[in-house]
């Protein structure tokens, strides 16, 4: 399994539980939540590291704040960490109460995110 199922169906729960419309979308060997056509966040299993991150999406403005927490891993796909997103391991989304934590960041931030600039193909 290319990521972790267990996470994705707390992710899931999380967002059912608080009437969030959400898609799933595999990639890359992970998945990804969006929100209103939006990344959320996502599960992606760092080879590097051993063991499922999760991805959130949290915005600029409080990305420094989170990046400092011993849990937080700057989200860096190409050699230059990419701002407002970061990686979460695992000890930070051990309890329902942490994964919370992590996810009602993200849905916070969701509204203020930019929309993909990716065109469909017709």
């Amino acid at each position: 399994m290319a990521y972790d199922e267990y996470l994705a169906d707390r992710i899931r729960r999380h967002l059912h539980d608080r009437h969030v419309a959400f898609k799933e979308l595999k990639m890359m060997g992970g998945l990804c939540f969006t929100v209103d056509g939006k990344m959320l966040c996502g599960i992606h299993i760092d080879k590097s590291y051993g063991d499922s991150l999760l991805m959130a999406r949290i915005g600029q403005s409080i990305y420094e704040r989170e990046l400092n927490k011993p849990e937080c891993l700057p989200m860096d796909f190409t050699g230059r960490p990419m701002r407002g997103y970061i990686f979460v391991t695992p000890q930070g989304f051990d309890t329902d109460a942490e994964l919370g934590y992590w996810l009602n960041l993200c849905l916070d931030f969701n509204p203020l995110a930019k929309t993909s600039k990716r065109k469909s193909k017709t």
